[in-house]
């Protein structure tokens, strides 16, 4: 018997699609495009960010599994690609057992910020305006059970304050009414929002974790 060559491709040996489960601007779409042009740079294939936003990610993570697992379809998580185990009676997908880790990316504190018709510039300004107005305040986050939604509610029980949960298709449609003052407050991903806050579009009351960010050190 004489041997016989073996080869295989050359990864990527083609444009590889890289998913994402909200839209355009958002932190995590952000993140997807520096990350796509620094692999297609690196590895000379096209790497294409897909915004497919709705259903909590899961429309984009039931895409990722039902792609071939050929390692050219890949899907930018976040923590509520976990979270929705638990948040959905029923998925078409078993996170744990069709999604495999490749890489952990980054780190990305969300940060308390108002429009600048609220008359507060802190916490606890913020929350003794918010009880002396039950039920006027409106709350933007990305949607329902994302990081910002599940972090604004948790605020609400432990500062004991009503205000009105608004949940948009998506980072950048709830930075759109809260620049335009339909809302009035929101936790949003540092990335997103750090432009504005420092415009002054929006005010900055705090930043959600024990250590200050080195992206923003002046954010208590």
């Amino acid at each position: 018997a004489l041997p016989r060559a073996a080869s295989a491709d050359t990864y990527p040996s083609r444009t590889v699609r890289l998913v994402v489960g909200v839209p355009a601007g958002g932190s995590p779409d952000i993140q997807a495009r520096l990350l796509a042009q620094w692999l297609s740079e690196r590895l000379g294939q096209a790497f294409v960010v897909e915004n497919r936003p709705g259903g909590g990610t899961n429309i984009a993570t039931e895409s990722v599994v039902r792609a071939p697992a050929d390692g050219h379809t890949l899907l930018l998580t976040t923590a509520i690609n976990t979270w929705n185990a638990s948040l959905y009676e029923k998925l078409n997908f078993n996170f744990i057992r069709d999604i495999a880790p490749v890489a952990g990316i980054m780190r990305v504190p969300n940060v308390m910020v108002l429009n600048p018709a609220v008359p507060a510039k802190s916490v606890p300004e913020f929350m003794a305006y918010a009880k002396a107005n039950p039920g006027k305040i409106n709350v933007a986050s990305a949607g329902i059970g994302t990081a910002q939604h599940l972090a604004a509610e948790l605020f609400k029980l432990m500062a004991g304050i009503d205000m009105v949960h608004v949940p948009y298709r998506g980072t950048a449609p709830a930075l759109t009414d809260l620049l335009g003052g339909q809302v009035q407050f929101g936790v949003v991903a540092l990335p997103a929002i750090q432009a504005h806050i420092r415009s002054g579009a929006v005010k900055a009351i705090g930043l959600c974790g024990a250590r200050r960010s080195p992206a923003a050190p002046e954010i208590a």
